[in-house]
């Protein structure tokens, strides 16, 4: 299958083909003939499954193909395509991704989020733009100043929903809803539905929609290396630098669960000698693009991100990323080891385990249905805590290797359960 197989427009084909795409993702595969027909979709889908272009392309060839039959506001061009994400990251790389596409057509696209000030954002939307894309608060509030209005609208996207709830969006996305008009083709895209996404979607689409769904398992075990680490949570850092030496790694993604943890590992890299910095919710935006900058030039060897910061990072050739916490929601693993084996790429990645997080390892390997292997060759072992197994497992390709699974709930584990509580509300507080 290739995208002119899909239908695309030429221009559009040579757009993709630019940016080195030889053939649809299944995303792309299943979501473009859909959206091209005019159906509403929902997409089930995470990161790294190709899904920007899944809904960009297709929509940049409805606009084309409709060129001349808009309605036309007086010295101004209506907004006629709408994408929100929960991110100014995420936000960022769709409209980069609408610009790549649409190189070769005349259709105009702005970014608007909210951590800046607004003039250059107002001042593009008063020349005009064909397709916005916009944080669910920013748009609010210049919806409010009367900077933005969606009666012209056609497609609208709602992008990663889920991370809309977990970040307490949900009552700004009813109100964006609100205010499209009714006739209109609607996109609505998560990595999970729980029965506040279900009733979410019902609100958006229409009675002729499509379902498409990529599930996890697809993603993590095909392509990107897994294994787990069990370690102290003291010698976490000093296995971290550890391997990004003894690996030679010159570009790793470190995830934290907090935005003060991923302060404090920068802090220890730093230490060790290996140049890094961290991103995440209390950092400004452009301390934050800064840091993703030299982090793409090559200038910092590890990038320490929360998950909510890290949505949106489109790092090219990214090999390696470091689960330095696990997260306490398993679905967010699916999300952190997305950002490397991505296209046609392989990746690796390493997760560390300590004896407080076990209970989130055995979620996780439920989600994905294996066993991660374990490294158990390592010079910070987990001080004699892993549990013994009930039966063999998978063995490790360390030395001594062999396998553990993540073992029952030990005696910490209602600690393990208000840190889960605790870190939740500090993830929303992103």
């Amino acid at each position: 299958m290739t995208f002119t197989e899909l239908g695309l427009l030429e221009p559009l084909c040579r757009a993709v083909a630019d940016e080195g795409y030889t053939a649809p993702t299944p995303i792309q595969e299943q979501s473009i003939p859909i959206l091209l027909e005019g159906h509403d979709l929902l997409g089930a889908a995470q990161t790294g499954t190709g899904k920007t272009a899944s809904f960009a392309l297709p929509i940049l060839h409805l606009l084309e193909q409709r060129r001349g039959a808009e309605t036309a506001q007086k010295g101004k061009r209506p907004i006629r395509a709408l994408v929100v994400a929960p991110t100014r990251e995420l936000a960022i790389q769709i409209g980069d991704s609408f610009t790549a596409y649409g190189r070769y057509l005349n259709w105009t696209n702005t970014v608007i989020f909210g951590g800046v000030k607004q003039g250059k954002q107002v001042d593009a939307l008063k020349r005009g733009v064909d397709i916005l894309v916009a944080t669910p608060g920013r748009l609010l509030d210049l919806m409010d100043q009367g900077y933005i209005r969606l009666e012209d609208v056609e497609y609208a996207v709602l992008d990663e929903a889920d991370r809309m709830l977990d970040m307490g969006f949900i009552h700004d996305v009813k109100k964006i809803i609100k205010a499209l008009p009714p006739k209109r083709q609607s996109l609505f895209f998560s990595a999970t539905m729980p029965p506040d996404i279900v009733k979410l979607s019902k609100q958006m689409l229409g009675a002729d929609t499509r379902q498409v769904s990529i599930k996890p398992e697809q993603t993590t075990a095909e392509k990107v290396e897994q294994s787990i680490y069990y370690v102290s949570k003291k010698n976490k850092p000093k296995l971290l630098a550890h391997l990004i030496v003894e690996k030679d790694m010159d570009h790793v993604l470190v995830f934290s669960r907090t935005k003060h943890g991923a302060n404090k590992i920068v802090r220890k890299l730093e230490q060790a000698g290996i140049k890094a910095a961290a991103i995440h919710g209390n950092k400004s935006q452009p301390a934050r693009e800064q840091a993703l900058g030299d982090f793409r030039k090559g200038k910092l060897t590890a990038l320490v991100a929360t998950d909510i910061a890290a949505r949106g990072i489109d790092v090219d050739d990214l090999a390696w990323v470091i689960n330095y916490d696990l997260p306490n929601i398993p679905e967010t693993y699916v999300h952190r080891i997305g950002r490397t084996g991505r296209a046609q790429a392989s990746g690796t990645a390493i997760s560390f385990c300590d004896g407080e997080e076990r209970a989130y390892l055995k979620d996780i390997q439920k989600l994905i249905k294996q066993q991660l292997p374990i490294i158990d060759g390592h010079p910070w072992p987990d001080d004699g805590s892993i549990p013994e197994p009930a039966e063999p497992q998978q063995r490790g390709r360390g030395r001594g290797g062999r396998g553990r699974d993540g073992g029952p709930r030990n005696e910490r584990s209602k600690k393990s359960e208000s840190r889960r509580d605790e870190e939740s509300r500090n993830d929303r507080s992103e």
